[in-house]
């Protein structure tokens, strides 16, 4: 189940609040989707008083486009995103975002100490721009790495997310010193609450159902709590290297 985004915001504005003043807070965020969404929070806490003025730098060109997008097509998004985007325009002293395009202009942020809110690619840290802002960051403790989605395992993102104390970036040991928070309201997904009822729309009853996403703990919970509302023939998680025949009747 995802938090819910009261307490997403409360929750990043506390990260903001304590860290800034001394350090940074680098936000690893997918470039299509969730960083647009990622600068509609932190533009919304600076207009509730929540945050501070906000210096934020999008790292990363596919980011950039898709944000152009965003904007080209402002005037079809609901009330409350053209409002806020109306604000902003209004009152860019309080929300300064800065895209950079280059490879210079992204090393250039890199002087940057305090102060900066610096959202990169890619979303689990495993390439992109953002590899780059951790290994100037995470050895500092004044600075914070928030993650606003699910990291997979195996990934640089699910290492840190686990307490890693020390990450390999670019074939060298980085200590991890930074606080590191999970912000859990603005995943993409539905939750176990939004498939459930999702599949409480069904009519009748599929003749088998296969839960094949998510790790492998939670895809087993899943069948269970669908086995318990559902009461359907037949739910199945099947395990790697399970074969299962299926024909049409």
């Amino acid at each position: 189940l995802h938090k819910s985004l009261a307490t997403t915001y409360e929750e990043l504005a506390r990260v903001l609040a304590a860290t800034l003043p001394r350090g940074n807070v680098i936000i690893p965020a997918f470039a299509v989707g969730r960083t647009q969404e990622v600068l509609h929070v932190l533009a919304d806490l600076v207009r509730q008083g929540r945050a501070p003025a906000l210096n934020i730098f999008v790292d990363s060109p596919l980011a950039t486009r898709a944000t152009e997008i965003t904007a080209r097509y402002a005037a079809i998004l609901d009330r409350e995103s053209r409002d806020l985007a109306g604000w902003v325009v209004r009152n860019k002293d309080k929300v300064r975002i800065r895209f950079t395009e280059t490879p210079q202009d992204s090393m250039a942020i890199n002087s940057v100490t305090r102060g900066a809110v610096i959202v990169a690619a890619s979303g689990m840290c495993e390439g992109g721009r953002i590899k780059h802002h951790l290994r100037h960051n995470l050895p500092r403790e004044e600075c914070a790495v928030v993650f606003t989605g699910f990291q997979a395992r195996g990934t640089l993102g699910r290492a840190l997310v686990d307490g890693a104390k020390e990450v390999r970036l670019f074939r060298e040991p980085v200590p991890v010193r930074a606080s590191v928070h999970t912000i859990g309201g603005l995943s993409a997904h539905a939750d176990q609450s939004g498939l459930l009822g999702w599949l409480e729309g069904f009519q009748s009853p599929p003749a088998r159902v296969f839960v094949v996403h998510g790790e492998r703990e939670t895809s087993v919970a899943f069948a269970d709590v669908m086995r318990e509302r559902l009461h359907w023939p037949s739910i199945e998680t099947p395990a790697r290297g399970d074969r299962h025949h299926l024909a049409w009747r």
